[in-house]
């Protein structure tokens, strides 16, 4: 006998009550499995071929309406709702009564003919009823009315905190966000259709590495007991992919974990997907042709088109997407040419502009604040900002004509962004001094600048050619096609604070 507990409210022990009389009758209430034959959208595509045959249907009872001897209800499985009909005459006293313990959220699995009731419903007849789980809690299902012909639901299970957290009640009772994270799967799998499609390998790097680095990002750090060391949840995979490179693959790509102990917001969670692709002998200039070819294919392969709608606008990814040089961005925007100028100059500018600065701002440090204040969040169509300050881009190679900046681009749509690449550096000497400058930043306090990685030199000098990076935000460009506001709303179980806390 299950003993109630004192948080278990009128309703929770009324079906732990039902539970205790569908054993009494001698029925497992959690079978071990079910021989399902259709889904309820194939019965309704079909309808003409299965009428009048048997079919088996399983899921949750979403709606039961007892009419004396017979019941009206509806189903749900993976790919929608069809309606069922219980006879007392066809499906016995035994499972008629079965039927009566049953409450909304149940599993079900329902065996009979395919008929259409008078309304024309498409509607399975019952000649068997099982019990597949028997739920102990309700689920906040949604009620629904037809109103002036249009079906309108209400006191749906809206509560955005209960809804991340609760993320399995979530995808019960909310087929809509079901389907945001059916079309996740679909953007991953057309992005990685073409990249093998070009023959690039997919390959998987260390999740706990010995040092971090890739990025700019605070690292997650853990302890290793058999090894005795510190050990840290990779900010990026870029430097072991760019190893693999050195050891002899043309093109290498991962679609990988990352941890970043940053803050959070609508665009920022401490574990995201990063897709990174690394080329050989080919440079940045390359790498746009891919991006926007491969971004194309994405949204053509989940709309049909080039065109979508994100918060209420319109975005077109027709090819070719522009492509602006980021000083160039910047004094469009502020009307500053910011090109060599010194730090102080710098700094007056940002002040006049209203852009606040960290104390210990280098050069690029200032212009990528100007850049993020007053330029990004007016990249709505989709757009390839190009050439980046050296300071700020420690794993770039040179600019080939333009002393001061590096061969990179980022990717921006609906004012964020979702793609960043280089030619990458394959000079050992170089990114040597750019990491000891890096190294000099993080011992001035800057949390988030890169670490010295002696292996990764030690790569480079056995010679890398001519690469060609990028890294992909998954999360942020699920969010832009799927037209979600925030990360959490994309990410099946998003990082929360733990419940009762502030």
């Amino acid at each position: 006998m299950i003993t109630p507990h004192e948080d278990l409210n009128a309703v929770m022990l009324a079906r732990r009550e039902k539970f205790e009389q569908i054993q009494a009758l001698g029925i497992n209430p959690y079978p071990h499995d079910y021989q399902r034959t259709h889904l309820a959208a194939e019965i309704k595509n079909h309808f003409d071929a299965l009428f009048e045959k048997e079919v088996a249907i399983a899921g949750r009872i979403m709606a039961l309406r007892p009419q004396g001897k017979a019941t009206f209800g509806h189903l749900e499985d993976s790919s929608g709702r069809i309606q069922f009909y219980l006879k007392l005459d066809l499906i016995g006293e035994a499972s008629y009564k079965l039927a009566g313990l049953c409450d909304l959220g149940d599993f079900i699995g329902v065996r009979g003919k395919v008929l259409k009731t008078r309304t024309g419903e498409i509607t399975v007849q019952a000649e068997s009823l099982v019990l597949l789980a028997k739920t102990l809690r309700p689920l906040p299902i949604a009620k629904e009315k037809m109103e002036e012909g249009e079906r309108v639901v209400f006191d749906a299970f809206a509560d955005k905190e209960l809804r991340y957290r609760q993320r399995y009640v979530d995808l019960a009772v909310n087929p809509q966000v079901r389907e945001v994270f059916a079309k996740r799967s679909r953007i991953i799998n057309s992005m990685r259709e073409y990249l093998s499609g070009r023959g690039y390998l997919e390959v998987e790097t260390p999740i706990l590495q010995p040092l971090y680095g890739g990025a700019s990002a605070r690292p997650f750090t853990t302890h290793h007991n058999a090894l005795d060391t510190k050990l840290y949840l990779r900010i990026a995979n870029e430097l072991y992919l760019k190893r693999l490179i050195v050891g002899g693959y043309d093109g290498v790509f991962e679609f990988a974990k990352d941890f970043r102990n940053e803050g959070m917001d609508r665009f920022h969670n401490p574990e995201f997907t990063m897709m990174e692709v690394y080329i050989a002998y080919h440079d940045y200039f390359f790498m746009m042709n891919l991006v926007e070819e491969m971004f194309c294919k994405c949204v053509l392969d989940l709309t049909g088109g080039y065109k979508i709608t994100y918060q209420n606008t319109e975005l077109d990814f027709t090819p070719p997407w522009p492509r602006l040089r980021y000083l160039d961005a910047i004094e469009k925007e502020t009307g500053h040419n910011l090109l060599g100028k010194p730090v102080e100059e710098l700094r007056e500018i940002a002040k006049a502009l209203h852009v606040e600065i960290e104390a210990n701002a280098n050069a690029g440090n200032i212009m990528d604040a100007i850049f993020g204040e007053k330029v990004e969040s007016k990249l709505m169509q989709p757009i390839f900002i190009t050439d980046f300050p050296i300071e700020i881009s420690p794993l770039a190679k040179k600019h080939r004509s333009i002393p001061g900046l590096v061969e990179r681009f980022e990717c921006f749509v609906g004012g964020k962004e979702i793609g960043n690449a280089f030619t990458e550096l394959n000079d050992p000497l170089d990114q040597r001094e750019r990491f000891i400058e890096q190294k000099k930043l993080l011992e001035a306090g800057d949390a988030e600048a890169q670490q010295l990685d002696e292996d990764y030199l030690r790569a480079l000098e056995y010679g890398m050619p001519p690469t060609t990076g990028l890294g992909v935000g998954i999360d942020r460009l699920v969010m832009l096609l799927t037209d979600q506001p925030s990360i959490r709303d994309v990410l099946f179980f998003p990082q929360m604070r733990p419940e009762g806390t502030r």
